[in-house]
């Protein structure tokens, strides 16, 4: 602990990020990072926004891009708020709608961002147990709360909740704000997204990314969507924090990625091809496999502990995200990746199977 500390940052639990070691010829499948690049419109929207323009600061509210993806998921502009990543949109929502008298709610196996904001914000909350089966049980959230939030598939499970679910627990819980941390939801079946209930409840709250299924974690492009009363709130916050959050290269890749929905609609069918491809061939293997509607796998083995299985998996040079905690600790997270990718690491489990 440093002197120069204050008591405040001392106490800090911070987030520890998935791995992105320097290593050469490294298969890595620990990050859910897609294993397809950027569309080539993407790319050249990028390159026609370097220019002398990036003297200038870029638009404070990135106003093109709010308006392409409210044309998008057909809402208002005033229904949109952008940041520098989804987890800065994260980290907005529980400033600016979870600091309540109430503690919040959100899952005991869920994203570990969400402990680590409550501890900067000064936030209660409460745990909530998946069930036996790694599923939300919406029941046990029908209590008084400060707020609600889960990942929709949720992570690092995979497991998706219904959309009558949410709605469920929406018509439920109208005294607080829930928030439905979408990241994963475009590798699920089309139709899945809480966006189509954003009009009817003002209390919903839809966090998404541009980083897995649009190739762009290397930009760090989120946003949100909900009513406007939300936005504003978040509005607020934002521009008592960092004004100019995404750039001029941000914003025009973004807006290029919404516009290329055929190379869209391609990569996201292709990492949901391999995934149940993948699916099929560990389980094969004799893993047990969650259900998953994200871009990765949660896989346990009977015979093979995880924490063994992922060194020795490193020792062949391919990554996976190992989780030491209760309940999880014998699961791996795998990303899906390419075809190679994937063959190799069946291959490399092969090899570790047959000693």
């Amino acid at each position: 602990m440093s002197k120069y500390w204050s008591n405040f940052v001392a106490s800090l639990d911070p987030y520890t990020p998935g791995e992105q070691p320097a290593i050469n010829n490294l298969t890595k499948l620990n990050t859910n990072e897609n294993p397809y690049g950027p569309s080539p419109k993407v790319l050249q929207a990028m390159e026609d926004a370097v220019n002398g323009d990036l003297r200038l600061y870029p638009p404070p509210n990135a106003d093109q891009l709010k308006q392409t993806i409210a044309d998008y998921y057909q809402l208002n502009t005033d229904q949109i708020f952008v940041g520098n990543g989804s987890d800065e949109v994260l980290a907005h929502v529980f400033n600016a709608l979870f600091r309540q008298t109430q503690g919040i709610l959100f899952p005991d196996i869920s994203y570990s961002f969400y402990p680590v904001y409550c501890g900067l914000y000064a936030i209660q909350y409460s745990q909530v147990p998946l069930a036996d089966d790694f599923s939300l049980d919406l029941d046990k959230y029908c209590r008084p709360n400060g707020g609600i939030i889960f990942p929709n598939p949720n992570a690092p499970t995979g497991r998706l909740l219904a959309l009558d679910a949410i709605e469920k627990l929406l018509q439920s819980n109208r005294d607080s704000v829930v928030v439905v941390d979408e990241a994963y939801i475009d590798f699920a079946d089309s139709g899945s997204s809480a966006v189509a209930l954003v009009n009817q409840y003002d209390n919903l709250l839809v966090v998404q990314t541009m980083s897995k299924s649009r190739s762009l974690a290397g930009l760090r492009i989120g946003y949100a969507m909900g009513s406007a009363e939300l936005i504003e709130g978040l509005e607020r916050v934002k521009n008592s924090f960092n004004s100019y959050p995404l750039g001029h290269v941000q914003i025009a890749a973004g807006v290029a990625a919404f516009k290329d929905n055929q190379y869209f609609e391609e990569t996201r069918q292709l990492v949901i091809n391999s995934r149940v491809q993948l699916t099929q061939q560990l389980k094969a293997m004799g893993f047990e496999i969650l259900p998953s509607a994200a871009n990765f796998v949660f896989v346990r083995h009977c015979d093979f502990s995880a924490e063994d299985l992922a060194q020795s998996l490193r020792d062949k040079n391919i990554i996976v995200r190992h989780f030491n905690k209760p309940r999880i600790n014998e699961f791996l997270r795998i990303t899906v990746g390419s075809e190679e990718q994937n063959q190799l690491l069946i291959d490399s489990l092969s090899a570790i199977f047959e000693g």
